[in-house]
């Protein structure tokens, strides 16, 4: 499935042209440049037939005029669909001998109208000249920041005895030597078992419709489409943790994440590879099976989810409850108190996000829940003698 292509108003256009020598028939992010009137010497649509392509690579090593993608879709003439593929060609070689820097300088130049995010997104794919690589390089470095960025925090936490007063189980800190023990399984974890996931995840999420360009999509939309995701993960996450605390399953599979019954911020992710990529469904697969009924998904958008849910699953397993956390707002957000009961009893609470799983299936965890749970029988025994 091709790529989407943007149009932004004259003077400025963008589109994504398809490059012909890559075999894995990725798409070659073009450089958005000025219109035609930009440009006295190409002010003619029909001129650019006649120009070479090494002409245009000495006025800007990265100028594409998009006259010739407009001339190729509405003209019939054979030279200028010529000139639209040695264009494409001679972009590769251009773009292979600058940097990334001097890429950008192009990009900026004549794209006032992007913010600086997107300047760099789309410098770095123009840059890379692989879409698919680009992707599963930028989505590693991504997670591995993400993940121990948001996980240093916690273990500095973890160091200072000021906050043991809101560690939920005050009486097992971890050890230096178990966070390291554990940062060094998840990152192994990371490196064998999710890479090569994350690097299938451009191909098959283009294939139904993802798209990667620029600009990116309205706030408002991405806010509503994380909240979907947010919802159906928790969904998925509650059925399949569930089913993973069934006897041969948790022996088998579960019980290397249950290692700590007080779990730490770098534990979100110690897991066995089958859970790693069982659970990990819920995370990428929702996004797909969205993309795949709406056609609406834009990568940003899914790196925005993977953030976020990086966040709630590293500060789920943080062990504190502060004044100031999401769930004393959110009554219904599950938070640190919910996961580090399921750690402690090594049973219920098996939602990630939201309660409201374990409340309507009574899998709440606690002594609280033990006790409405025991006198709801208590008064089914009565009830039942009472007739």
């Amino acid at each position: 499935m091709n790529k989407k292509s943007h149009f932004i108003p004259d003077p400025f256009f963008a589109v994504f042209f398809h490059h012909p020598s890559i075999a894995t028939g990725t798409h070659l992010t073009a450089l958005w440049c000025a219109g035609v009137y930009s440009f006295p010497s190409f002010s003619d649509l029909d001129s650019l037939a006649s120009a070479s392509c090494a002409d245009l690579g000495n006025r800007s090593p990265f100028f594409l005029h998009l006259a010739a993608f407009h001339a190729c879709h509405t003209s019939k003439s054979p030279t200028m669909a010529t000139t639209y593929a040695a264009l494409n060609q001679t972009i590769a070689g251009l773009a292979s001998t600058a940097s990334y820097a001097t890429v950008f300088d192009e990009v900026s130049k004549y794209n006032v109208h992007l913010n600086i995010v997107e300047r760099l997104w789309a410098s770095w794919y123009l840059w890379m000249q692989n879409d698919t690589i680009a992707t599963g390089i930028m989505s590693f470095v991504m997670h591995e920041v993400v993940y121990f960025g948001r996980s240093l925090p916690w273990m500095i936490i973890d160091a200072i005895p000021y906050f043991n007063k809101w560690k939920l189980q005050n009486t097992k800190v971890p050890t230096w030597k178990e966070q390291w023990e554990c940062a060094a399984l998840v990152l192994l974890s990371h490196c064998t078992v999710e890479l090569p996931q994350i690097w299938l995840f451009h191909p098959v999420a283009t294939y139904f419709g993802m798209d990667y360009g620029v600009p990116f999509p309205p706030i408002w939309k991405m806010a509503m489409q994380i909240t979907i995701f947010f919802i159906m993960e928790d969904a998925w996450h509650y059925w399949f943790h569930r089913a993973l605390h069934y006897g041969p399953l948790y022996k088998n599979i579960h019980k290397l994440h249950h290692t700590y019954s007080a779990p730490f911020g770098l534990a979100a992710e110690y897991a066995s590879p089958i859970e790693v990529m069982l659970l990990g469904f819920g995370i990428v697969g929702s996004p797909v099976i969205w993309v795949l009924l709406t056609g609406e998904l834009h990568l940003m958008t899914m790196y925005m989810w993977i953030i976020l849910r990086l966040f709630q699953a590293i500060d789920a397993h943080s062990g504190y409850d502060f004044p100031w956390s999401l769930r004393h707002w959110l009554p219904f957000w599950a938070g640190a108190d919910h996961h580090d009961m399921h750690h402690e009893r090594f049973i219920g609470n098996y939602a990630s996000s939201f309660r409201w799983w374990d409340y309507c299936l009574d899998t709440e965890a606690g002594d609280v829940a033990a006790k409405k749970r025991r006198e709801k029988k208590l008064a089914a025994i009565k009830a039942k003698k009472a007739q």
